[in-house]
């Protein structure tokens, strides 16, 4: 059996869809699974064991220079990637205009949401094959479900991410507990004030933790520096690419973060996790581990620290 799994971006999501790949070779030891996936986020699916092509794009550079060469160069190679083999199924786990028209390229039978499920009602248009997937499920689920009913098998096992990183030594992270805090994320509104992760990072440290705060562009780099002068012992990461930084969660004692990729993908390296809610609905698509994670907060209602460190010593104790 062979299979392919579109799911493109953004981080968050292209995590929510590894359990499909897990739950495929559950039910189909020895199957082929091939995933198409923005060119940045690659390094994920690559973590699975199961996975055996990862098919990388570019689709948000290619949008904005739709006509020079080189995009229609890279498209070339794209079209015939995806050609290569025939698939059993291939399925769209997006919902978005954009992944059914990859998903069109490639050659085999095209599953995806029903128009009623959809981000994008349009996408269903281009499946061979629709399935009506509840809307109020968790994304984790939503993703399962499709996939199951696309390629023909019963969910009896919990979500199972299935990827590890392998271990690596930074020069600059001094061996310890340390404890991740994923302060940055891209929307304002999802931030957690500066103040209360000040507050939180000085309890770590009468903890004996060392509080370790990545970032990627030059605001979040101000923003951890910011943060790591003022919490005792922290440390302000250099920039990391995201195999290291999955390096980075997964020796973590426990990962404490917004609504944001990295957050998940720490879930998904089985950390124990805190996620930290402020502008979004965690029952959708909050931090998706069952035991190992804990979700504070809510639309509207950023927690206080003194629910954060609730939710850290019931993970930890």
């Amino acid at each position: 059996m062979r299979f392919l799994l579109v799911k493109t971006s953004s981080l968050g999501d292209v995590v929510h869809n590894l359990p499909v790949a897990t739950d495929l070779a559950r039910a189909y030891p020895g199957c082929r699974i091939d995933w198409v996936v923005e060119e940045s986020f690659a390094a994920i699916p690559r973590l699975h064991p199961a996975v055996s092509r990862v098919i990388p794009v570019a689709l948000r550079r290619w949008r904005r220079r739709p006509l020079a060469p080189a995009t229609w160069s890279a498209l070339l190679r794209l079209r015939a990637a995806l050609r290569e083999e025939r698939y059993d199924g291939i399925i769209d786990t997006q919902g978005l205009l954009k992944s059914a028209l990859v998903a069109r390229i490639a050659r085999g039978r095209r599953c995806g949401f029903h128009r009623a499920s959809a981000r994008e009602p349009l996408a269903a248009a281009f499946y061979e094959e629709t399935h009506r997937v509840e809307r109020r499920l968790h994304a984790v689920e939503r993703n399962r479900r499709l996939a199951a009913r696309c390629a023909g098998y019963a969910l009896a096992e919990p979500a199972d991410y299935g990827i590890q990183a392998p271990a690596r030594r930074f020069p600059w992270l001094n061996a310890g507990r340390y404890v991740v805090l994923l302060h940055a994320t891209s929307r304002e509104d999802k931030l957690w004030p500066e103040a209360r992760w000040v507050e939180l990072g000085k309890h770590l440290a009468d903890r004996g933790a060392t509080s370790v705060l990545p970032a990627g562009n030059p605001w979040e780099k101000a923003r951890a520096e910011r943060l790591a002068a003022a919490i005792p012992g922290a440390v302000a990461a250099p920039r990391l690419d995201l195999e290291e930084l999955a390096a980075v969660l997964a020796g973590a004692w426990v990962v404490i973060g917004v609504d944001t990729g990295l957050t998940h993908l720490a879930a998904a390296l089985d950390r124990p996790v805190v996620g930290i809610y402020c502008a979004t609905d965690p029952g959708l698509t909050g931090v998706y581990a069952g035991s190992r994670a804990l979700n504070v907060g809510g639309a509207g209602r950023p927690p206080q620290v003194a629910e954060v460190l609730d939710a850290l010593w019931a993970l930890v104790h």
